[in-house]
This record gives structure tokens, sequence and C-alpha cells, in this order.
């Protein structure tokens, strides 16, 4: 190559004729209009069938999307995998469902879920986890809890309740003499559990004294816990604190001895630090202080990072991907660059690489990572794109590589804050 190829990803930012709510509509961005209105240009689909998932009715994800982006191909991704293996019967079949339940069984014990509660498609489904707790039942499993992490990201920011409202009739229609399951926590996805990249490990801290310990501000259920932190707070859904369904001081639910926990969700960047703190809790873990360490059995839904084998138990296998670009780039001895706030940095790599943590070559392929503050994003809208810009110009102008790509999560992280101002 005569001249270095630079592949730019701005996360979040899609193309769209309707003018109600269009923020890229209706912002100031001259470099932009005019690589729309003087140079070559055309769409590509970024979600549904284009990107693998079920159907053209889902809405694309940085996830899939950087897959795609990375392999040039289609493959079967986590809502699509999970559906099918549901329908099937074939995650009832894998040795870590049936790990989970024996278990318990075993050890006269609790099954808990913990996950995302919506049907945004993008981390989990709610179907897959009521699919779960009624095959649970089914199989004589007596105590079910479920560990609700609030979306409103990915759905209506202040949804919640809707999700809650089908959990609780599910769980009031099982109930009797043989079975008993509820809700036993929850809070925000971005206040607890659910941090990713190594961003923010106190989230988790959060979530594993809510969860694991019933540590935490306790309400009759979480219905009465949601109406209540949003009148006191004025959060939505996604920010909302993280509480603890109990009565009499006696929380509902906490993941004890004997336990088997399931992680329901089936994207992994926002899985693999929870999966961490139950898989390594006692293999030199030290992220946060554990007060408490149960002896639990744990399984994600899927393998959430195929390099650190995590977790070791998972109920459906991930995509296989082969033949991404960086294996090919370095096939070929092409030198790359990619670059990203910490916020991205995973899908400019991860998922980029196929789900692989790993380089292909250390001596072909160079990342650089900025780091992200921990605020939220409305506030600082620009975030660390002057850095990355000044990352990419460097690595260009040093003339070492010969493809580059960067990703810049404004788009993306400051509109899911809802904030359209």
């Amino acid at each position: 190559m005569s001249k270095p190829v630079v592949l730019v990803v701005m996360d979040g930012v899609g193309w769209t004729d309707k003018d109600h709510g269009n923020a890229v509509m209706h912002s100031y961005k001259p470099q932009l209009d005019e690589l729309m209105t003087k140079w070559p240009h055309t769409t590509i689909k970024a979600h549904g069938t284009a990107v693998g998932l079920p159907s053209d009715a889902d809405m694309g994800n940085s996830e899939v999307g950087h897959n795609a982006l990375g392999c040039g191909q289609i493959y079967s991704q986590g809502a699509k995998l999970v559906n099918e293996s549901i329908t099937s019967g074939k995650i009832y079949e894998s040795s870590a469902w049936k790990g989970a339940i024996d278990y318990v069984k075993d050890n006269h014990g609790k099954l808990h879920f913990i996950g995302l509660l919506s049907d945004g498609n993008v981390h989990s489904n709610i179907s897959h986890l009521i699919a779960m707790i009624q095959k649970a039942k089914e199989e004589g499993v007596k105590e079910v809890r479920a560990h609700i992490l609030l979306d409103g990201r990915d759905v209506p920011e202040t949804s919640a309740l809707q999700y809650v409202d089908e959990l609780e009739d599910v769980f009031a229609k099982l109930n009797d003499d043989t079975f008993h399951g509820c809700i036993a926590s929850g809070g925000g996805r971005m206040s607890i559990t659910m941090d990713r990249y190594d961003a923010d490990w106190s989230m988790v801290e959060r979530g594993w004294h809510i969860h694991v310990m019933g540590d935490g501000k306790m309400y009759p259920s979480a219905r009465e816990a949601i109406e209540s932190l949003r009148k006191e707070g004025g959060y939505t859904d996604q920010y909302l604190p993280g509480f603890v369904v109990g009565k009499d001081g006696a929380p509902a639910g906490t993941i004890d001895d004997g336990d088997s926990v399931i992680f329901f969700n089936f994207r992994g960047d926002r899985a693999v630090e929870i999966s961490k703190a139950f898989d390594y809790m006692n293999k030199g873990f030290d992220a946060f202080p554990m007060p408490k360490k149960p002896k639990v059995f744990y399984a994600g839904m899927l393998q959430y990072d195929g390099d650190l084998k995590l977790p070791d138990h998972f109920l459906v296998e991930p995509p296989h991907i082969e033949h991404t670009m960086s294996e090919f780039l370095v096939g070929k001895k092409v030198k790359s660059y990619a670059c990203s706030e910490t916020q991205k940095f995973g899908h400019m790599t991860y998922f980029w690489n196929g789900n692989r943590s790993e380089k292909f070559s250390e001596e072909l392929e160079t990342w650089e990572e900025v780091d992200s503050d921990i605020i939220p994003f409305d506030q600082k809208p620009w975030m660390k794109a002057t850095e990355v810009t000044e990352k990419m110009l460097a690595a260009i102008e040093s003339g070492k590589y010969q493809f580059l790509r960067c990703n810049y999560p404004n788009g993306d992280m400051v509109g899911h804050t809802g904030n359209y101002e």
C-alpha cells in the first residue's frame, strides 16, 4: 500500500430521514455534511439478519456490528443462538444446565438468575429467563430467586415496571407447595453489576453486596423499590441504585453455599467482570474485597471470553468466528493500529477480532486505549474524542501502519443517556 487505509467507526451514529428526535440531523457537523454532499457514499444495514440477529425487527448493537466489520461475515449472534437452543431444548441438555440443577438439588439450595430484565434483545431477553424458570420448576428445583438489572437503555428509559410485572405474574402462576420463586434484588445496569472493560469495578462490588449478601436498602417488593427510588432521586431505570427485596429485615434471597447462579445475559462485554468475580473468587481475585464467598455453581448464558475460557460453565456455545480481518492482515504481514477510549476499546479489539482477547501478532498489531471518564456522559458529551484523534494522527504520521481503525463512542454513549439537549 502506498498510503494507509483508515477506518473510523462513529459508534451509535446512523442514517435516517426521520426528523423527530434525530440528534445527528440537528447537530452542527460540517465535516459529515461535506462528506455526505460532496463525496461518494453508501449506507449498509447494521441491524437484523444482516448482522446475524434473529429478525430484521431486531436493532443492531455495538457487539454484533464490530463482529461483522471485523470478520466480514454473518454469524448467528447471541440472541439467535439462545433462541434456537431454547426452542430445540438443547440448552437443557448442556452440562452447565445439568450441573446447576444437580448442584441445587444435591445441596437443597436455591437457583439464582442474575441479568438484564428487558426484551431489548441486545444483552438479554426476558423470554429466556422465563423459559428457564419454568424448566427449573419442571426439573424439581424448589427455590428460584431473580436478581434483576434494569435496562432503560435498549428499551424506553422508564419501562422497568412492565418487565417486573411480567416476571411477578410468572412467579405467581408457578408458586405452589412444591416451588417458590421471587425477585430478590435489583438495580440499574449503569449503577450495579454490569460494568465493562474494567472501567468501574465499584459497580460490580455494589452488585456483589446487593445480590450475594442482601446488603442494601430493603423494600417489600421490586415495584415499591423502583417507585420509591424514582421519587427520591428522579432516576431513570439504568441509573437506579441497587435495592434488596425482603421483609422484617430478612432478604428474600441471598446467594449462599450450595446455591447455583446463572447469569442470563448473552452479550459478553458487560458479563465478563461479574463472571470473573464468581469464577475467580477463590483464585486470587482482588478487584474488590469480598466479605462473603459462597460455594456456588456458576454458569453464564454463553462463554463470554473465549481466550480466558470465562466462565468455566456456560449454557450455549458462542459463535466460533474464524478468518477475521486481523487474522488475514497478519497473514499478509500488514501492520495495523487500533484505538478507542475505554468504553469502546474492547469493541475495536475483542469483538473486532471475533471475540478474541489476544492479538494474532504482537509484532504486527498495536492497540492503544484512552481512559474514559467515570461520569455520566451527557455531562461531558465530547468524551475523549480529542485524545483519540491525537493518537490516530500520530499513528498515521508515524508511517508504521498500513491499516488503522478507531472508534468514537460519543454517539452511542451520550445517546444512551436520553439527554437530547
